[in-house]
């Protein structure tokens, strides 16, 4: 994903968390962030670090066209909406376990582990490899049925992603990437699971032609309707940026082009992906994208992995200083219309300029977590 105007900031190829592939390095999208909206979480102390480690830097080009949204919303009198379930599934394999297994003795750890790798976090599947996806979709939803939580998994290889910048990637042509979902889609199960499809490509579509943009969304519609005929109980969420973006209209308009408003193919909206925007904002941002998309019964649910402080007032998008966790990741929120609370980008993952996007940081990790 790119930087995509206002924002983005690196959700990746498996940015968000667990990198479900298996194989070669992730690389996470990059998008630049607006404006700031400080909200401190406390957090107890922890131990003084180590020196950080270093890793080598990657330079990133994200494109900037972010408009912040002037709207205030005012929230809907909607009563709280049921949620998926109470828990929420943590996938055994991540590059942060990976770094806490292979530390025992670094005195970071205690605070990295108890404050990231022991919270459940998105799994992403960012190649194109339609031999293998079933399989691999099917493990962490079985794994997520066996301990009856529920599994939160990123389909990221729509095709031209992140317009051709640090995550580019993804299928070689819509018929290709019709063809994955269909595999995707065959190792959903039958259980209770939440699908965060593809970050960035409706609020970041305008690098396409009107009909390069009209096919995306087609075969976005098609997704969703894919994964819900395949699991009734799966609950599927489209890309709705972040506050600090498109105005909520703007954003509607888009998503309702690419079948969000439609109950056969949507439940929702997701915003925030990989970005540091404060939780009240989004709250506010989604609403009003809700109430302008229309349709019946939607949600939204919002990613808090590195929110904790809002976005930095300077704009700066790429492991900016002085960010913190957001909100701990919950199917329950106890506001109107949002549905869960979610760490879709891995906290502790780099953004490109420190450290090949998604590499793990201990030392980024340790700065959020403290």
């Amino acid at each position: 994903m790119v930087a995509a105007a206002s924002v983005v900031v690196a959700a990746g190829t498996v940015s968000g968390v667990i990198s479900a592939t298996g194989e070669g390095p992730d690389v996470p999208e990059a998008r630049p962030v607006s404006s700031a909206s400080p909200r401190p979480v406390p957090l107890p102390a922890v131990p003084s670090a180590s020196p950080s480690a270093t890793s080598a830097t990657v330079s990133a080009s994200p494109s900037v066209r972010p408009k912040r949204s002037s709207a205030s919303p005012s929230e809907s009198p909607q009563a709280k909406r049921t949620t998926v379930s109470a828990r929420l599934y943590r996938h055994p394999a991540s590059r942060v376990l990976d770094w806490v297994r292979a530390h025992p003795g670094d005195p970071r750890r205690p605070v990295i582990e108890s404050r990231i790798a022991d919270q459940p976090a998105a799994v992403w599947f960012a190649d194109w490899s339609p031999d293998t996806v079933t399989a691999r979709v099917r493990a962490v939803t079985s794994g997520g049925a066996a301990e009856g939580r529920v599994p939160v998994l990123v389909p990221y290889a729509i095709p031209g992603r992140d317009c051709g910048g640090h995550s580019e990637g993804g299928a070689p042509d819509l018929d290709a990437y019709d063809d994955w979902i269909d595999r995707f889609a065959a190792g959903l199960g039958s259980g209770e699971v939440v699908v965060i499809l593809e970050p960035d490509s409706v609020a970041q579509a305008d690098c396409l032609s009107a009909g390069q943009r009209a096919a995306r969304f087609a075969s976005l519609a098609r997704a969703g309707r894919v994964f819900k005929e395949a699991d009734p109980r799966a609950r599927v969420y489209y890309d709705a940026g972040h506050s600090g973006w498109h105005t909520p209209a703007e954003q509607a308009d888009l998503l309702r082009r690419a079948g969000a408003a439609s109950s056969t193919s949507s439940d929702g909206v997701f915003s925030n992906v990989s970005n540091f925007h404060g939780t009240a904002d989004e709250i506010a941002y989604d609403r009003a994208v809700l109430d302008a998309l229309g349709g019946t019964g939607l949600g939204a649910v919002i990613d808090t992995s590195r929110n904790g402080n809002g976005a930095p007032a300077d704009g700066a998008w790429c492991v900016p200083a002085g960010r913190t966790l957001g909100r701990a990741p919950t199917l329950t929120t106890g506001e109107p219309r949002i549905d869960a609370y979610l760490w879709v980008k891995l906290p502790g993952e780099s953004d490109g300029c420190k450290g090949a996007p998604g590499t793990f940081s201990p030392s980024y990790a340790y700065d959020l977590a403290r």
